[in-house]
């Protein structure tokens, strides 16, 4: 755990101060501003309302790696699988991305629930929420299963999906332990349900739950502690996290820096938060798209690498 990044948290926490927060995968690397000093370079929005139409067509290239490689990374994966070292994976990786705006006018173009641009640095467009605390109850919501809506039947076969199903009861088991790390009478409150998820020209389903738990009064008091034992985000992880997280530095052989992380706001008496999937970064080389998904010991190789091609979009509007 990162003390330093600890009693930060913990002193906005005790004054009740508000402010923005901004973790690593790694929890090393880090952004606090108050709410009242937000620097002019960070742009965010939290829980923001989708529109249902989509009408800007923004044309972009992707250069994904190739299925040779990811194929060396899947199997790496599976011989731990095998091994019990771990039985779910996120595995990720970086594809360039050619396209003709800037990060700024991207994250003002994206339809997004939560979006972040970072300076020049990265801009950020995800659905998936980390934790929501309000009052002195803890709500996380893993997001695991996701198929195109325009497939006859979507919602029924991706329902039915025996890996599907299997990758997700993996993941909320990690939550719910995860917040009894924090919190008491933890319990899945709703299970496996759709969401609509605008992703480019394609509207796609995507498979959540809902977790809830019960904080002490004064958890203000130890914000750190509670995000910092909740981290890094189950749901882009895998299970068991210790394990698995040492396996990913291993294998996708690459920095995660802050995708996969979560960003956020603390006002005082309620805190809301988002993992930072859907992400572009600027790099020397240009802009790059990390995207991937969770990998069991039943998961097809091509089928994983397509996934990991079709995160790659732009919800423009």
């Amino acid at each position: 755990m990162n003390e330093t990044l600890r009693q930060s948290l913990n002193s906005y926490g005790q004054k009740r101060e508000p402010l923005f927060f901004m973790i690593d995968f790694e929890q090393k690397e880090y952004a606090l501003h108050p709410l009242t000093h937000i620097p002019d370079d960070i742009h965010f929005s939290l829980d923001a309302k989708i529109t249902q139409v989509h009408h800007k067509k923004i044309p972009y290239v992707s250069n994904t790696i190739d299925f040779k490689h990811y194929k060396k990374a899947f199997d790496q994966v599976i011989g731990e699988i095998q091994k019990g070292n771990t039985y779910l994976l996120n595995l990720t990786f970086a594809s360039k991305i050619d396209i003709n705006y800037s990060l700024k006018e991207i994250y003002d173009y994206t339809d997004a629930k939560f979006k972040l641009l970072y300076k020049d640095k990265f801009v950020c467009f995800t659905p998936e929420r980390f934790i929501n605390i309000s009052e002195n109850t803890i709500y996380t919501y893993p997001m695991k299963g996701t198929i195109d809506a325009s497939i006859p039947d979507a919602k029924t076969k991706i329902l039915k999906n025996q890996k599907e199903m299997a990758e997700h009861v993996m993941v909320v088991d990690l939550l719910r332990n995860d917040l009894s790390q924090v919190a008491s009478k933890v319990r899945v409150e709703k299970f496996r349900y759709i969401d609509q998820i605008k992703a480019g020209e394609r509207t796609l389903l995507q498979v959540s739950s809902k977790i809830k738990g019960t904080l002490e009064n004064n958890w203000q008091d130890s914000l750190g502690d509670i995000l910092l034992k909740l981290l890094p985000a189950g749901s882009i992880t895998g299970a068991p996290k210790k394990r698995t997280t040492e396996i990913i530095q291993k294998t996708e052989n690459y920095k995660r820096g802050f995708f996969t992380g979560i960003f956020g706001v603390f006002d005082g008496e309620t805190l809301d938060s988002a993992v930072m999937i859907r992400f572009i970064e600027q790099t020397d080389q240009g802009l790059i798209y990390k995207s991937g998904g969770g990998i069991t010991i039943d998961s097809d190789a091509k089928a994983e690498y397509n996934e990991l091609k079709e995160k790659i979009y732009v919800p423009f509007f």
